[in-house]
């Protein structure tokens, strides 16, 4: 079963990415989740990723640098 987390409405570009560079990846935040998409094809379904999720994400990279 496919878990709803609703869809997304306006998407953000990583701050790492310019007119130059064609690998980046969008966001856009809802009530219940976060969706993910490559910025290079947004035809591709995003990766819908959940409130703890997405914090356990941010957690795991903030602990790399």
């Amino acid at each position: 079963m496919q878990r709803d987390i609703q869809q997304p409405s306006g998407w953000l570009k990583s701050s790492y990415c310019d007119n130059h560079n064609d690998a980046c990846v969008e966001v856009s935040f809802t009530e219940r989740g976060v969706h993910v998409r490559d910025s290079k094809d947004s035809a591709i379904p995003s990766a819908a990723i959940s409130k703890s999720g997405w914090m356990a994400f941010l957690d795991h990279i903030a602990a790399r640098r």
